[in-house]
C-alpha cells in the first residue's frame, strides 16, 4: 500500500472516530475555555511546603517504545527481615488542573483517553500529558507517591501516600526489558549509566513475581491484550511476562490509595471520576466492543480489580 493510500485511509478512519466520539455522547475537541486555560499553564506544578524530596531516588518508567505520556515511576527498596519496600509515583495532574476548569470538565466528561487505529483523543492536553505533568526522564515533576512494604511473603503490611517531587532516572520499554530479565537480550543502554538500577529492576522483578502469584490464589485472571496501531502497522500483542510488574505494582498502589481516599477524601488530589462519565464510556466500548485503554492518574474504575488485593 502506497503512502497516499495509507493517508487517504488514516482520514477515512479518523472521520469515522470523530463520528462516533460525538454519537457516543464523548468530547472529541477540547472546548475553547479549556485552549485558553492551557495557554495560562506556563510550566510544571511547584513544590508545596509539604512536598517531599524523593529525586535521588533510582526513579524509572517502563512503557511502550513510542510511549510520550509517562504516568508512572517506580523503585524498590530491601528492608531489614527480607522485607521489600515498593514506591509507585503517579503523576499529579491535579497539581496543575484545577477542579471545575474546563480542562477538568473535558476529563470528566471522557473520563480517559480514547485510542483508535485513525486517531488518539487524549483526555487531556499533550502540552499537559506528554509534557508538564508527564513524568520524563530528566525532569523533576510532582508525583502522588504510594509507599508499600511487603512482608517476605509478599503480604503488604504497611503503606502510606503523600506528595513528592520525583524525577525520572532512566526511560524503559517494556520488550527491551523483558528480554534482558529472561536472558534473551541484551541490557538496554538506559540502565547502565545509573548505578544500582540492574539489581533494583530485578528486585521490582521478583516482587512482582511474587504479587502476581498471590493475586492468582485469589481467583485473579491474566489477560493477553491487543493494541491497534494504524493502517500498514498491523497489530501489537504485549504477552511479555514483565509487562505485569509495573501492573502489579500500581494495582497495589491503588488498592492503598484507594482505602486512603475512602477514609479521607482530603488526602489524595486525584479526582475518580463521575459515576454518569463512567457508565457513558462503559456504554461506548461495550458497544463498539474495544479494549478500554490505561488512563493518566486514573482512580475509579481500577478500584474492583484492587479490591483483589
Amino acid at each position: 500500500m502506497t503512502n497516499s493510500a495509507n493517508g487517504k485511509s488514516r482520514v477515512v478512519l479518523q472521520r469515522i472516530a470523530h463520528r462516533v466520539m460525538q454519537e457516543r455522547g464523548l468530547e472529541p475537541d477540547f472546548s475553547p475555555a479549556a485552549l485558553l486555560e492551557l495557554v495560562a499553564i506556563h510550566g510544571p506544578a511547584l513544590n508545596g511546603a509539604t512536598t517531599r524530596d524523593l529525586r535521588g531516588l533510582r526513579w524509572c518508567s517502563i512503557d511502550n517504545d513510542d510511549s510520550r505520556d509517562l504516568d508512572q515511576l517506580s523503585v524498590a527498596e530491601s528492608q531489614a527481615g527480607g522485607a521489600v519496600k515498593l514506591l509507585v509515583a503517579i503523576a499529579d495532574v491535579a497539581a496543575l488542573v484545577a477542579q471545575g476548569s474546563a480542562i477538568d470538565a473535558h476529563a470528566r466528561e471522557n473520563t480517559t483517553s480514547v485510542y483508535t487505529a485513525g486517531q488518539i483523543f487524549p483526555m487531556l492536553p499533550e502540552k499537559l500529558s506528554t509534557d508538564l505533568t508527564s513524568l520524563n526522564f530528566a525532569a523533576d515533576r510532582l508525583a502522588v507517591v504510594v509507599e508499600m512494604v511487603f512482608s517476605p511473603e509478599g503480604e503488604m503490611v504497611k503503606s502510606d501516600v503523600y506528595e513528592a517531587v520525583v524525577r525520572n532516572q532512566a526511560k524503559l520499554a517494556y520488550n527491551s526489558v523483558a528480554a534482558w530479565l529472561d536472558g534473551t537480550g541484551p541490557m538496554p543502554p538506559a540502565i547502565g549509566p545509573v548505578a544500582g538500577l540492574a539489581e533494583n529492576l530485578r528486585l521490582q522483578h521478583r516482587m512482582a513475581q511474587q504479587l502476581r502469584a498471590r493475586r492468582h490464589m485469589r481467583g485473579a485472571l491474566s489477560l493477553q491484550t491487543i493494541e491497534a496501531r494504524s493502517p500498514g502497522s498491523g497489530l501489537r500483542r504485549r504477552g511479555t511476562e514483565y509487562t505485569h510488574a509495573p501492573h502489579a505494582g500500581l494495582l497495589c498502589a491503588v488498592a492503598s490509595l484507594s482505602a486512603r481516599v475512602c477514609h479521607d477524601p482530603g488526602n489524595a488530589s486525584i479526582r475518580p471520576p463521575s459515576e454518569p462519565a463512567y457508565a457513558r464510556r462503559h456504554r461506548f466500548y461495550r458497544c463498539r466492543q474495544l479494549q478500554r485503554p490505561h488512563a493518566v492518574g486514573r482512580v475509579g474504575n481500577a478500584q474492583a480489580a484492587a479490591a483483589r488485593f
